[in-house]
């Protein structure tokens, strides 16, 4: 199953860092945030990886390569001059990821979520990984009921940005511009969404102060 790492985010709320460089290669224990999750990906035997990018993507590309230096392989879905949110993004980058399921990771995360144990194919037309609530987002996003994922009810839990999808989701899209977030919660009315509660390792670091604070904790406990 081929992957997809999303790293084409401007990364506002953690300027001035990421006017010189990606959030995706911000650093975590010594090695940027992205190439955590490639490592854990190709551990558990995801080695076909699809990357877009957009603001001062050039870098990605750079460190990264073709990918052979971390035993997977590396392609890239440019979004200039416009980045295409969340949605566009892998819209965009379709023909890279073929006609069966994939996976999609935020690539601004930090996790110990073993992805090995994604299914292969979702039910419907997605399958979330959910995560308890942090302190930015106490409402979280979707509720989970007996494996399903509701948009509405409670208790509600936060979307960690890790999810298997069929190409069939993004079946009515059109180029462009457009966020993943109202697809999932469409399916989700219709019952076409599954997923499970992670409750291990998993931080957004999407701010200065989140990705200080990681850095610190780590380093403590090193």
């Amino acid at each position: 199953m081929r992957v997809m790492i999303l790293a084409a985010g401007r990364g506002v709320r953690m300027r001035p860092l990421t006017d010189r460089i990606p959030k995706p290669l911000l650093t975590i224990s010594g090695e940027p945030l992205i190439v955590h999750l490639i490592r854990r990906l190709a551990k558990a035997g995801f080695n076909d990886i699809a990357i877009n990018y957009a603001h001062l993507g050039e870098q990605i590309v750079d460190r990264l390569g073709d990918g052979t230096a971390f035993g997977v392989q590396i392609r890239y879905s440019p979004e200039l001059p416009q980045a295409l949110e969340t949605g566009g993004g892998i819209y965009n980058a379709l023909p890279l990821l073929g006609d069966g399921p994939f996976v999609v990771v935020n690539g601004d995360i930090w996790t110990d979520f073993p992805f090995e144990r994604l299914p292969a194919r979702p039910t419907g037309l997605a399958y979330l990984v959910l995560v308890n609530n942090p302190p930015h987002r106490v409402d979280g996003d979707f509720a989970l009921v007996d494996g399903h994922v509701s948009a509405d009810g409670d208790p509600r839990l936060t979307f960690s940005g890790i999810g298997v999808y069929a190409a069939e989701l993004f079946r009515d899209c059109e180029p462009g511009p457009f966020p993943l977030a109202p697809l999932l919660r469409a399916a989700a009315v219709q019952g076409l969404v599954t997923g499970e509660h992670y409750a291990g390792e998993w931080v957004d670091v999407g701010t200065e102060e989140r990705h200080r604070a990681l850095k610190d904790r780590l380093a403590g406990s090193a």
